[in-house]
Order: C-alpha cells, then sequence, then structure tokens
C-alpha cells in the first residue's frame, strides 16, 4: 500500500487534470472529461498491474530473494538520488508534454480515455515504487483471488491522488471563491515550485524505505 500512495505522486496526470480545469469555461463538461481521463488511466494501471504480477509469479522465488537482499535498498536509494539530482536540475515546466496530451481531452470521447490508458501505462512502466509494491504483493502468503483481486484496490491507491485532485479542482470551479480555491490559486502561481518540491518528497521517501529495508 505503501508503494502504491507513491506512486499516485503523478505529477504529470495532476497536472493535465488541472490544466483542463484551468482552459475550459465555466459550464464546460469538465466532469466527464476528468472521469473519463482517471478511468483510461485506472486501466492502464491495472493491466500493466496483471502483466507484472503474471511475471512475477513465472519468477517464483527469485523475486524474494531480491526484496530480501540489500540490492533492493540500495536499488531503492540509488533511484532516490537520481530523482532527486533531476528535480534539481529539472525546470519545473512540463508545458510540452502537458500540450500534447491536452489535445484528445479536450472533449469527452474514447481519445480521452485513450490518453489516459497510454499515460497510466507510461507513469507505471517507469515506476519503481509500481514494481515494488507489486514484488511484496507477489510473493505474500495470499491465495490468487486475493492477489489478483487486490489488483483493483493497487490500482485505485496509485491513483488516490489525482482523483482526489480532479474532485478538489471540480469544487473550486463550482466554488472559486472558497478556501480551496485560494489554496488553488497559489499553488498555481507556484506551480513550478510545487512540482520540485513534489520530486523532492518522492526522493526522500525513497531513500528513507531503503535505509529501511538495509536496516
Amino acid at each position: 500500500m505503501s508503494f502504491a500512495l507513491l506512486d499516485s505522486v503523478n505529477v504529470l496526470l495532476i497536472g493535465i487534470v488541472v490544466a483542463i480545469a484551468a482552459l475550459l469555461p465555466r459550464g464546460s463538461k469538465y466532469g466527464p472529461i476528468a472521469t473519463l481521463l482517471l478511468v483510461g488511466d485506472w486501466f492502464g494501471v491495472f493491466l500493466l498491474s496483471i502483466v507484472v504480477m503474471l511475471v512475477f509469479d513465472g519468477l517464483g522465488g527469485l523475486v524474494e530473494v531480491f526484496l530480501d537482499s540489500p540490492w533492493f535498498g540500495i536499488i531503492l536509494i540509488a533511484t532516490g538520488v537520481i530523482s532527486l539530482i533531476a528535480t534539481v536540475l529539472s525546470k519545473g515546466d512540463n508545458s510540452k508534454m502537458l500540450d500534447g496530451f491536452l489535445t484528445p481531452v479536450k472533449t469527452p470521447s474514447w481519445k480521452t480515455v485513450s490518453a489516459g490508458l497510454i499515460l497510466g501505462v507510461i507513469q507505471s512502466a517507469t515506476s519503481l515504487p509500481f514494481y515494488a509494491g507489486l514484488g511484496f504483493l507477489s510473493i505474500g502468503d495470499f491465495s490468487p483471488v486475493i492477489r489478483y483481486g487486490g489488483l483493483v484496490v493497487y490500482a485505485t491507491l496509485a491513483l488516490s491522488l489525482p482523483i482526489i485532485v480532479a474532485v478538489l479542482v471540480g469544487w473550486v470551479r463550482r466554488y472559486p471563491e472558497s478556501p480551496i480555491g485560494t489554496v488553488f490559486e497559489k499553488v498555481g502561481e507556484n506551480k513550478s515550485t510545487v512540482a520540485k518540491w513534489s520530486g523532492y518528497l518522492v526522493s526522500l521517501i525513497l531513500c528513507l524505505m531503503g535505509a529501511n529495508s538495509l536496516i
């Protein structure tokens, strides 16, 4: 669960949700668009998690040996350090990447679901916490029904933060003068800083998890 929640810090997906809300006029179809995008992303995460679980099950005891070895902690720490360096060097501007995803999500359609699905696969395939969480689920003393049924919960947890942000953004669109609206306005004015601090937080948690596994 901790790895799935860590995987939910998806700056790109959150940025797209916020950008959609900012671009669409009030009274437009923000709700259906955001819902379809998140549903597509959920299916991307869920489908890839099934594939990864099948691979891990086929590897048998090798997954457990790796997770119990010092190498797992070392890789977590190394990933955290690399993420920290990348965050420090980045300008916190994902505008070009956002533009590529915004085109098919300006209206609710199958393209919106497809864009979300692609984003979900990319998000998970490039996330170490995603694989780590599934690795622990794979070696757990659970029945196949629990392990594979648990992927529904796992995918949902991996999208928990974007879902919360989407709901809050919808609230802000309806009540822009509310306290939440004021907070989001501040975040929008400092989005580069927020993105950087999100990267710092993920880096710190990865390093702490790696250190904990080595103790």
